[in-house]
């Protein structure tokens, strides 16, 4: 069974930069590959980003795409969300998931959801 831990959420001005961290316990995530996805207000989760278990193929929802970098370090049980330009619109609650796949985007396709972490990002 694995946990995950996300943290490093907060607020930010537009134009700033967050890193998220997701911390896994219970088993190593090297067997899994990683994402983070968001839920914003009155609004669907929807896919940020994933990484495969390696690190070496990642994917990203077009518009997080050249802003956002996901990464691991799998000696650290840790996954991490690089995010700079933010704008108002990447308010949101960021969760990260395991998935036995190396580039699923589908929410169904993940589980062990993480707590979430706020991010807020004003104008």
């Amino acid at each position: 069974q694995v946990q995950l831990v996300g943290s490093g959420g907060g607020l930010v001005q537009a134009g700033g930069s967050l890193r998220l961290s997701c911390a896994a316990s219970g088993r190593t995530m090297y067997y899994y590959g990683m994402g983070w996805f968001r839920q914003a207000p009155g609004k669907e989760r929807e896919f940020v980003a994933v990484i495969s278990r390696n690190g070496g193929t990642t994917d990203y929802a077009d518009s997080v795409k050249g802003r956002f970098t996901i990464s691991r370090d799998n000696a650290k049980n840790t996954v991490y969300l690089q995010m700079s330009s933010l704008k108002p619109e990447d308010t949101a609650v960021y969760y990260c998931a395991k998935s036995w796949s190396d580039s699923a985007v589908a929410e169904a396709d993940f589980s062990s959801w993480g707590q979430g972490t706020q991010v807020t990002v004003s104008s």
